[in-house]
């Protein structure tokens, strides 16, 4: 066949798809999600649904934040798993500066001061509605969850928190807490943005972790649709990200990822700043189980999975195989 362009040439060996090959996906682009809770002793707490995966007191979050720094990794994202008795209808307790998340956020940035923190600012941890925002008259009332935010982030910022990361959807909380972080002299001090998190079903054995499902009772929304994003829709994320470069956000995230890969797309190509986006709980426990029970290679899908957010222009991926992923790149 008289033929003069034939593109396998360029996949003809592996050396000459490692020149070819257009992604790459390195440590460097990697943010492992950590799940802290109360406790005295180092130990850890399986989370069932997430195989491989647990709760771990603050000296055992501290170990595994070593080895993660070890195998290269630049950041953690934590998030706290809070007693039911600490838990009230206005979240206060998420601006105690003294309690299991500011002190986990020192531990780490004591013992481990070149990883950088990321502190997950939303209320529903703390909110014993299980919502990210305070329900009031059967409604999540925007305004007052964002004051609430604001001092939970200069707690955060003052206990050594790199990046803040608001993760509930409020409208004009990036502008609000970069005001609030700006008066308190933390103007250092990043904000990484949920700018696309949806209402989506991945999100399970996240909220299996740490039990912050929305309580259904008379009055409480049934579920974070008010304010999380339709997952019909794809140009509204445009509109937020740009909202929240106005606002002043240092970083952009779209969560979940693998369903959402066109939403990634989108985002990068109108920002001017990183764009993170979150493998999820369920993204990743569909191919931990799918592995399992032999049907998939997990390794082999894990990292094509990765590839793939990155791919679609993800500069960072916030994902629970962060851990295997350096593992496997050091083989």
């Amino acid at each position: 066949m008289d033929l003069p362009l034939r593109p396998r040439r360029l996949r003809s060996s592996e050396n000459m798809r490692r020149m070819a090959r257009e992604t790459r996906l390195s440590t460097d682009h990697l943010i492992a999600p950590l799940f802290v809770m109360d406790g005295d002793a180092s130990r850890e707490e399986a989370v069932s649904s997430m195989p491989g995966q647990s709760r771990m007191t603050v000296s055992r979050l501290v170990g595994e934040a070593k080895e993660l720094s070890a195998l290269g990794i630049p950041a953690v994202a934590l998030f706290p798993a809070i007693p039911d008795a600490m838990k009230t209808p206005d979240a206060r307790h998420a601006t105690d500066p003294d309690h299991l998340y500011p002190n986990a956020v020192r531990a780490l940035k004591r013992e481990v001061p070149e990883l950088l923190v990321i502190t997950d600012t939303a209320l529903d941890p703390y909110n014993s509605d299980g919502h990210d925002g305070i329900v009031r008259d059967g409604d999540i009332d925007n305004d007052a969850t964002i004051e609430v935010m604001q001092e939970m982030a200069v707690v955060q910022a003052e206990a050594g928190a790199d990046l803040i990361a608001p993760s509930d959807m409020m409208d004009g909380r990036v502008g609000a807490l970069r005001r609030a972080l700006d008066d308190e002299g933390h103007t250092d001090t990043a904000i990484l943005s949920y700018t696309a998190k949806y209402a989506s079903a991945y999100y399970g054995p996240f909220r299996d972790a740490l039990d912050s499902d929305p309580r259904v009772r008379e009055g409480v929304p049934e579920d974070k649709s008010t304010y999380q994003m339709d997952p019909a829709n794809g140009e509204e994320a445009v509109r937020e990200t740009m909202l929240d470069l106005e606002e002043g956000a240092d970083m952009l995230m779209v969560k979940p990822a693998l369903p959402y890969l066109d939403v990634i797309y989108r985002v990068k190509q109108v920002s001017d700043v990183p764009v993170a986006a979150y493998n999820v709980s369920g993204e990743y426990a569909q191919i931990k189980a799918a592995a399992q029970n032999g049907w998939l290679d997990e390794k082999e899908c894990a990292m094509e999975a990765l590839t793939g957010i990155r791919r679609a222009g993800a500069d960072v991926i916030l994902t629970y195989f962060a851990k295997d992923a350096a593992r496997w790149m050091a083989e």
